[in-house]
């Protein structure tokens, strides 16, 4: 760490915990930025919509902290998808791990449930003798400090216009699905309908290289110049879209890996490809359902996947849960004097499911019905 340790004050809650102001950390990435780790402790839409440049997010949504139950979050748990981070930070290439939140002031204001605290049990676990720091004031104040260090997405245009625009547009005859062109999920992956994946100048302008066809019925058009993976589902109640998932997943991880970019699309790309897009960033970056859905609905507001789907979502979501936890529960206990009694696990641990996802219909899953009204009724008929 050299002089930049000496501005960095070792707080009063725990010894392995020091706070570093924002200028610091700016000089940090400025002259020594691959030798400095950054996690940040904020919620995956929070990360999404910014962050501090070459920060990774730390993904321990609610529903992992309630069910750890005490349990220390393993690195592999809290870096999950960010396999080379993690080598280099259990290999000890990082002189300093900067934590950061929203907006907390000091060590002594994180609440002991929080995120960030997980996160710095989990590496005094796994990582002891690396130097951990907490930003003081978090993401808000290094932003309004030194905006030209962070990455901000796009601001997205509220749902309210999104429908505004697609209503001022119906008067030409192109079904709203079809209107514009894929919209960006994550920087290798894109969502869009039929139509655009029948458009080769549309196709190379966003940079696909392979498609993604969530149907039975869409042809392939451009095989000799694209590479395709097909799922033949329909879009009905009857359907184990689920039984594709983690074949989808292993697809579109194969084409990040090879530095592509592929569209995802069924016919209007509301249905299926959506729930194929959901459970991609349920596994990859281990959210919840209701998380990965708006954080989709806010760059194509007209999803809509059809109830089963949603009730098989719903099952991965446990299932991608359930071996989070898993883990977690197999991990050492939290540092500090309250671990011990906090840690009820009573001898039981979540299973880790090895089957299949099978989910008939009808279900007894409650599905919040918020997720199925965006945009306009549930979808339950064929071609979506």
């Amino acid at each position: 760490m050299g002089d930049h340790q000496t501005n960095a004050t070792t707080t009063s809650t725990t010894e392995d915990l020091c706070e570093m102001e924002c200028s610091v950390l700016k000089r940090l990435l400025k002259d020594d930025g691959d030798k400095c780790m950054l996690l940040d402790c904020r919620s995956f839409l929070a990360f999404s919509a910014g962050h501090v440049r070459g920060a990774v997010n730390a993904r321990c949504n609610s529903i992992v902290r309630r069910r750890a139950k005490g349990a220390a979050l393993s690195l592999e748990r809290i870096l999950a998808g960010d396999e080379e981070a993690r080598a280099r930070l259990t290999a000890g290439l990082y002189s300093a791990v900067v934590l950061y939140d929203e907006r907390s002031a000091d060590a002594e204001s994180v609440r002991e449930d929080s995120t960030l605290t997980l996160v710095l049990n989990g590496l005094c676990t796994d990582a002891r003798g690396t130097n951990v720091f907490l930003l003081k004031g978090g993401y808000d104040r290094f932003f309004s400090e030194y905006p030209e260090y962070c990455l901000k997405t796009k601001a997205l245009p509220p749902l309210s216009s999104q429908s505004s625009l697609d209503s001022s547009c119906s008067s030409c005859g192109t079904p709203h699905h079809d209107q514009g062109g894929p919209v960006e999920i994550l920087p290798f992956l894109y969502l869009g309908s039929a139509l655009h994946a029948s458009r080769r100048d549309v196709l190379n302008t966003v940079g696909i290289s392979a498609l993604l066809n969530v149907s039975s019925d869409c042809p392939n058009h451009f095989e000799g110049d694209y590479q395709y993976k097909s799922i033949p589902v329909e879009d009905n109640h009857k359907e184990d879209i689920s039984s594709w998932f983690l074949e989808a997943i292993e697809f579109i991880d194969s084409v990040r890996d090879s530095s592509g970019r592929v569209l995802v699309h069924c016919q209007a790309g509301i249905s299926r490809s959506a729930t194929i897009c959901l459970a991609y960033l349920m596994k990859r970056k281990r959210v919840r359902l209701d998380e990965a859905f708006e954080f989709v609905r806010r760059r194509r507001s007209i999803i809509s996947p059809n109830f089963s789907f949603m009730g098989q979502l719903l099952q991965f979501e446990s299932q991608v849960l359930a071996t989070s936890c898993a883990a977690a529960a197999a991990a050492s206990p939290l540092l500090g004097p309250k671990s011990a009694s906090s840690l009820g696990l009573g001898g039981s641990r979540p299973a880790t499911p090895t089957s299949p996802f099978i989910f008939s219909f009808p279900v007894s899953v409650v599905v919040n019905p918020g997720y199925l009204h965006h945009g306009g009724p549930l979808t339950t008929s064929p071609g979506y």
